[in-house]
């Protein structure tokens, strides 16, 4: 790997792979977790939280397009705070935003152990999931449960397709995203044509109680299901054209998947109501889709199979998506000596961040054995602080540097940032209230993990300023003395 550290990631990734690594990441298992979860809090009204989180998704993405043009550089969110704020702000920035992505895909892994083995027991290959003993590891003697043992392989193949190509794992993510949006669309084609849409009942539109009310909450814990397109600016610098083409594929990706959300969601409530999505939980669009599509369609059998299906390709490229995400948090942060110096090298021969992609997986794999609500919360407060500081972010550039080139210059400043900040601090307000009261332990792992981060930050600033000491050491030792 000598002269690596010099290298810079090579373009091979173009505008459709760029929106698809968001599209991934956005249309992932929350499409089929969240829908139920926000019918149960907000009843009907689930349609308005999911309209209204893409609208404050909109804000935020603004700045991280204006951002984006401006500052062409790997590694999202840290690379921009990197070049704005001081040197342990951007760390701990930087250590936020790869532990989340890192927890995502731990829960991406886990999301997709189940609906594989689902998929499976549909063709009658294994049992139901709730009945799929463990795995007997020979070399070790020890059982493991299959869920777990999928979890790691998907881990462990997207790691390696990464680690080898960023353009064969972009090319996969363009695959996948479009086969589970397609069938994503089939549903709602289904849904919509059937006698059960036809006579929907929307009303009353709020849960009795709580009214209107129950939608800030909904919000707070279902906003996450837009956390994806921050994900195209982590690749910046494999990505053609970025200043041109990261933007556009930021707004093409958001676009899409809040049109995509909205159809599913209001299919979904318009066949089951709101009280049976609620009931359903994460099978809500599958027991949906069982109602109105067919049966004994070739191959596919049935609509929850078909849902089923969709399920595996959306955990897969949400997965694959973090996994090119978190590295390249790590690759930018190695870069910069914010993290080792092999973070921020390039391998050799398959020109990617080698060190970096290995490095996540093996922290997104240990994740695993952190609660999964836990983590799941945790990722999301990690994500909201993030949005906050990006907004912050902007303000800051724009007053230090107003004749500073931006290919893209979001309309209407400073409203966007303003806005943005504001309704982030709303939703992370109402997630710390709620954590308190039913999951203070994402708290307790939340600050930990930043003070992880200080020690971190401190011992890696040591650990520079002994190697700048040798380096020193070094040259003086090697000066020749003058001569008589």
């Amino acid at each position: 790997m000598s002269g690596s550290q010099t290298r810079s990631p090579e373009a091979e990734l173009g505008l459709l792979d760029a929106t698809m690594i968001g599209m991934g990441a956005m249309i992932g298992a929350g499409i089929f977790v969240l829908t139920g979860l926000a019918a149960e809090i907000a009843g009907p009204a689930a349609i308005i939280v999911f309209a209204l989180n893409g609208v404050v998704t909109a804000f935020t993405g603004l700045s991280y397009a204006e951002l984006a043009a401006s500052i062409p550089k790997s590694g999202g969110g840290y690379a921009f705070v990197r070049e704005i704020f001081d040197d342990l702000s951007s760390f701990i920035m930087g250590w936020m935003l790869w532990f989340a992505y890192m927890i995502a895909g731990a829960l991406y892994a886990l999301g997709f152990a189940p609906n594989f083995l689902e998929l499976l027991h549909v063709y009658g290959i294994v049992p139901p999931p709730d009945q799929v003993g463990a795995v007997v590891l020979p070399l070790v003697d020890t059982a493991v449960p299959l869920a777990f043992l999928l979890a790691f392989v998907a881990v462990l193949g997207l790691v390696l397709l990464n680690a080898i190509s960023t353009a064969a794992s972009g090319s996969v993510e363009t695959i996948f995203t479009i086969i589970k949006v397609s069938i994503l669309l089939v549903f709602v084609a289904f849904g919509l044509a059937s006698p059960m849409f036809s006579g929907a009942e929307f009303q009353p539109l709020f849960p009795e109680g709580s009214g209107a009310a129950a939608v800030l909450p909904a919000m707070g814990l279902t906003f996450i299901a837009f956390e994806g397109y921050d994900l195209i600016t982590t690749v910046t610098e494999e990505v053609k054209n970025p200043r041109e083409n990261i933007p556009k594929a930021i707004f093409l990706s958001l676009a899409v998947t809040v049109i995509v959300y909205l159809a599913v969601v209001t299919v979904a409530i318009g066949t089951l109501g709101a009280g049976e999505l609620a009931d359903a939980g994460e099978a809500g669009i599958a027991a949906a889709a069982t109602s109105f599509m067919p049966t004994g369609l070739p191959i596919i059998q049935n609509g929850g199979a078909l849902v089923v299906f969709g399920a595996v390709f959306s955990t897969l490229t949400a997965l694959n998506a973090v996994v090119i995400a978190s590295s390249r948090v790590a690759f930018s942060m190695g870069r910069e000596g914010q993290l080792l110096p092999s973070f921020g090298q390039l391998h050799h021969r398959y020109g990617t961040p080698f060190v970096a992609i290995l490095a996540s997986a093996v922290v997104m794999l240990a994740s695993v054995a952190l609660p999964t609500q836990s983590a799941g919360n945790m990722s999301s407060l990690f994500f909201l602080l993030s949005f906050i500081i990006v907004n912050v972010a902007v303000i800051r550039l724009r007053r230090e540097r107003p004749n500073m080139n931006r290919p893209y210059e979001m309309p209407f400043y400073p409203a966007p940032p303003v806005i943005g900040v504001v309704l982030n601090l709303i939703l992370t307000g109402v997630l710390v209230e709620y954590l308190l009261q039913t999951d203070p332990l994402a708290l307790v792992l939340s600050v930990a993990w930043i003070l992880l981060g200080g020690l971190a930050y401190v011992a890696i600033n040591r650990l520079k300023g002994r190697s700048d000491r040798k380096m020193t050491d070094s040259d003086t030792t090697m000066t020749p003395e003058a001569e008589d």
